[in-house]
């Protein structure tokens, strides 16, 4: 069943990753988003239930209007503006993201994200493989779009 979920793509010889035991494989993005939650759509890429083992990385897009989530993480999260304008509070400290920009969340710092424009937010992140949230004082869990 693994086998039908990863569509894995090795590389051909005379790159970089030759000198690799293993090759590296490319796991397809899915046509859909894996989960919906309020307004906003993630997209699990690169997660343990898709083939990686270290790093969870998978694509958020938040509608305008959407009301941010505050929480915390039990291990640091890396998100990368692609789309739109983040409004970000990180601790007591608010600030905007655009394009390009990389928001760097510190591990059981409270934070919230929003979409501060008029057109869908979409942003890259990242997380340690096994890295939680925690909604208030409420016990951590796993996202499932990071499973």
């Amino acid at each position: 069943m693994v086998d039908q979920l990863l569509q894995v793509v090795y590389r051909p010889k005379g790159n970089l990753v030759d000198d690799l035991e293993t090759p590296m494989p490319v796991i397809r993005v899915r046509p859909e988003p894996t989960h919906a939650l309020e307004g906003t759509r993630f997209t699990s890429l690169a997660t343990p239930s898709r083939g990686s083992t270290d790093t969870a990385v998978w694509q958020v897009e938040i509608d305008p209007g959407t009301p941010p989530t505050p929480h915390s993480l039990t291990r640091e999260e890396v998100f990368v503006v692609l789309d739109g304008v983040a409004s970000v509070r990180i601790a007591d400290v608010e600030d905007t993201a655009g394009p390009g920009d990389a928001i760097v969340v510190p591990a059981e710092v409270p934070f919230a994200l929003a979409n501060a424009g008029a057109q869908p937010l979409r942003l890259l992140c990242c997380m340690p493989v096994g890295g939680q949230g925690r909604l208030g004082d409420g016990e951590p869990f796993t996202p499932p779009w990071a499973e």
